[in-house]
Order: structure tokens, then sequence, then C-alpha cells
């Protein structure tokens, strides 16, 4: 009997965390393209992609950021590109937007629901930095709205489909599944769907094992057959979130933007690093990591050679 598949994505580097978190964040076009290369190649399907500004490692949506990584990427890789449209969670939607608008990649990002973004708790546990905007950014997500109206959702939807992109439905919590639902029912959505339900987040579910049930209950009830369940643990609780979802029939993502660990107290030196943990675990439950041409089928995409990239 064929093994089952289970798509590995990876989030190279994101814009939760700071450049003094970690000296292994990459921070210019240069890291993110090995780092994204060296995923793919330890067995990631989906690289789900940010920028910043290789100076001081600010989150940026300037498409011509973007570039110079997509380019060598794609040269190298097969892999599927995922382009954020959450940048981060101060930027206005218009703002987050534009890469995806530019580069017209086979899967975006796009957040299901408004949300508190609570980041301010790693103030606890991180003194030294680099850069003067890192802990004021920590701090100003006290008082912050990650603003993804219904208005917000439905511009993002009917300004990228039109170019055969598809979607990362990311899902902090239920509210967000009902709200995809709401969309699919309109037909601004159409199956498979990719819901990527996200945990551990201050502002989203939690990320205890009966979040992760619940999740998956609501979605089943929701959404039937008509859709492929993903999952991303934020923080020291990835690996063990990856688990229980691939042993639940999900697929899992992975990476420096959800977690900055390679096992207790010790941190990840390299994005390839977690992709191959995680490969172990699925491998050692008598499943079998996607390739990116399986991962298109499961998801209906419509190839890399139809993107501007």
């Amino acid at each position: 009997m064929a093994k089952r598949k289970v798509i590995i994505s990876c989030a190279v580097t994101g814009a939760i965390h700071t450049p003094s978190m970690s000296p292994y964040l990459p921070i210019t076009a240069e890291e993110i393209a090995e780092s994204a290369i060296g995923a793919a190649e330890a067995g990631a399907a989906i690289i789900h992609l940010h920028a910043r500004n290789p100076v001081d490692g600010r989150p940026d949506q300037n498409p011509d950021l973007f570039e110079p990584f997509l380019k060598v990427i794609k040269q190298r890789s097969d892999a599927v590109l995922n382009l954020t449209t959450g940048g981060h969670p101060s930027m206005p939607v218009e703002e987050r937007i534009r890469p995806a608008r530019t580069f017209a990649p086979e899967v975006a990002s796009l957040n299901m629901g408004t949300m508190g973004f609570g980041l301010f708790p790693m103030l606890e546990r991180y003194k030294d930095f680099k850069h003067d905007w890192e802990p004021a950014a920590l701090e100003a997500s006290r008082d912050l709205v990650f603003k993804n109206t219904y208005a917000d959702i439905e511009h993002l939807l009917t300004t990228l489909s039109p170019l055969g992109t598809r979607f990362e439905f990311e899902c902090y919590d239920t509210s967000h599944l009902y709200n995809l639902k709401y969309f699919l029912d309109r037909g601004l959505v159409k199956a498979p769907l990719f819901i990527q339900t996200c945990f551990g987040i201050l502002g989203g579910i939690g990320s205890h094992p009966d979040d992760i049930m619940h999740m998956k209950r609501t979605a089943d009830r929701l959404f039937g057959d008509q859709y492929q369940w993903s999952v991303l643990g934020a923080g020291a609780r990835q690996m063990s979130i990856v688990a229980m979802a691939a042993s639940m029939g999900g697929n899992i993502r992975v990476g420096l933007e959800d977690s900055l660990w390679g096992g207790p107290g010790r941190l990840a030196e390299t994005n390839a690093e977690q992709v191959r943990t995680a490969r172990q675990i699925i491998e050692g439950m008598g499943l079998e990591a996607a390739n990116a041409d399986e991962a298109r089928e499961m998801l209906d995409l419509k190839g890399g050679d139809r993107t501007n990239i």
C-alpha cells in the first residue's frame, strides 16, 4: 500500500523574530535564498517567504527586495513559492499585497481575521538588541491590531485570484475558519482549500492538544473533504505539534519564522535542520514527504512556469 504523502512547508524568515534573537535568522537576499534552497533540498515542498531590509533586518514588503532571492530560488529549486500577504502586523493591506501582486506566485498566504498579535512577551526573554526598532516593534504589539477585515480579505482574493494564485489560509482561531466558510459559500474561494491552522501566538488559539483537535474537528465539519489541513506551532512546541498533526492526517509547516529552536535550549542553525527533523518524525510514522509536484497536484496549483518570477 502506498504511503500517505505529507506536504512540508518551510517559512524561512518571517516578520516575528528580530535579528538579535538568533544569529542564524536569514536577513539578506543571499541568506534567504540559500536557506530556502537548503530547506527544499531537505524535503520542503513549499517555501513561504518574507523579505527584510538587508541593513537592519526590519520586515519589508518592497518587491525589489523579494526579486533577488526569488530569482535564485526559482533557478535552483522546483519548490512551490508561497509569498506573504501578511507582511508585518503593523503594515496596511496595500503594502502587504505588493509582492504577491507583482510576482503572481503559485501560493500566497492570507490571514483570515482581525486579531491581536502579541509579540511583547518576548521582551521578557530578550534584553540585548542590535537595532532600536526591535524592542520598539515588540512593545508596540501591546497596542496593535492586526487588521484583516472582510473588505481586506475580499480585496486580496479578488486581486490575486485572477492571477491564478491560490492561498494558504492562515487561521489563528476558530472564527477564522468560519470566515473562510463565508468566502467559500460566496464563491470567492474554491476547493481544495489549503488551511494552515496556527497555534501558540498570543491573540490566537493556544497550542494545547485540545486546541489542535478542536480546530481540526471544526474544519472537518465546515469543509469536509474540500480541504488540505496543515499546522504550524509557534515556539518551542513546534515539533510536538508537527507530530500530533501528522498522526491526525495533516500536513506540516516548520521554519525559523515560526520557531528559532532546534531542540531544548538550542537554536536551529538552518531552516533545513528543522525540515530534516520534521521529515524524520513523519517518516518514523510510516509517512512520506510530498515532493513539489505532488504538492502542486494535491493543492491544484497552476505551476511555477505561470508566475512572474
